[in-house]
């Protein structure tokens, strides 16, 4: 039996190739579309198509859901934090965020992470697997759906390493851009990394305008080495060079994250051999006092810290910004709600 085909997942194009592969006309793939679209996540629901044809698709094909299993909303700033689920068990997590601007979604792109960053809760549950294009769609879609809004900024920055899933995440990145689909423009889309380097460049080739912003953490490998496994494998000064190369391919400036964590990465030092090694490139800084997560034992910069720290980079030409905190009673940094939930669930 022929695997089912990922409906979701398919371009425009490639969504009209298939239904007419099954015999169809061509015009039933737009049907098809304009269902999607409208988050229709039933066959039996595309009511302008006839029913071999529901029931066809319903033997040949899937469309991808993202259910809520838990939803909590701070108190302080409405910020959303959803745990996800799809049909094969598996939960991810999804932060909504209400900006002047508009509507802010931070999605996964695997469940679970490789990297084992000690700073973060997600790689501390291990790594299940990558999540496929329509997966992240449907935890844009179900936010969607559930607060009545239209999100205007993705943030690839939940759980996982999206370089680490790179075909299904650049899927991603072409279908939610398409004028057809959520038509999110790619300025308004951010994929954080921790920095594999290969796929720094391999993104630089597409040129596709997003923003990039690379987990940094630290202003030198000794420092980095000890909270971030991936910079065993490729030291600052590759992956300072992928990034000066990525501006130069794209000319799309590059943030870098740099959670300052007390005692380990904030003081002046740290800050002046950082702000050595970004004078003259063209980059941000985005300041994060660390988020508390269970068995790190880190504490985030008090804020006197964090605005020193920004000044000294100042003082090199460097932009610094310390990010405001949003969701801090709902555990809002991804990985920790599905971190619980396995423990509730004896997993």
């Amino acid at each position: 039996m022929d695997t089912p085909v990922d409906i979701k997942s398919l371009t425009p194009a490639e969504l009209t190739e298939f239904v007419v592969g099954l015999g169809y006309p061509r015009f039933r793939g737009s049907q098809i579309l304009g269902w999607l679209q409208k988050g229709v996540n039933d066959f039996d629901e595309m009511c302008n198509l006839p029913v071999e044809i529901r029931n066809r698709l319903k033997t040949s094909c899937y469309i991808s859901v993202a259910t809520i299993e838990k939803k909590q909303v701070s108190r302080y700033d409405k910020t959303v934090k959803y745990l996800f689920s799809f049909p094969d068990g598996e939960c991810v997590e999804s932060v909504l965020m209400q900006y002047r601007h508009g509507y802010s979604i931070c999605i996964s792109t695997q469940v679970g992470c490789k990297m084992g960053c000690t700073f973060c809760a997600t790689g501390k549950s291990g790594f299940s697997r990558s999540l496929k294009a329509s997966e992240m769609l449907a935890q844009i879609e179900a936010a969607q759906r559930d607060e009545k809004i239209r999100i205007s900024n993705v943030v690839l920055m939940g759980m996982g390493e999206p370089l680490d899933n790179f075909d299904n995440v650049v899927r991603f990145l072409r279908l939610v851009g398409d004028e057809k689909g959520l038509n999110i423009g790619m300025r308004h889309i951010t994929l954080s990394t921790c920095g594999i380097v290969p796929k720094i460049y391999e993104l630089a080739k597409l040129k596709l305008q997003i923003n990039l912003a690379v987990s940094l953490h630290a202003p030198n490998d000794e420092i980095r080495a000890r909270t971030m496994p991936v910079a065993k494998v490729y030291p600052m000064e590759q992956l300072l060079k992928a990034c000066r190369d990525y501006f130069s391919e794209t000319g799309r400036r590059v943030t870098f994250e740099y959670a300052l964590i007390h005692g380990v990465n904030d003081g002046s030092a740290h800050a002046h051999e950082l702000g050595q090694k970004l004078r003259r490139m063209n980059c941000h800084v985005n300041l994060i006092p660390v988020n508390s997560v269970e068995g790190t034992g880190y504490k985030k910069s008090n804020l006197q810290g964090q605005q020193s720290f920004a000044e000294i980079l100042a003082g090199y030409g460097v932009t610094a910004t310390v990010r405001r905190t949003l969701g801090s009673d709902i555990d809002a940094s991804c990985g920790q709600l599905r971190r619980k939930t396995l423990k509730e669930g004896g997993k």
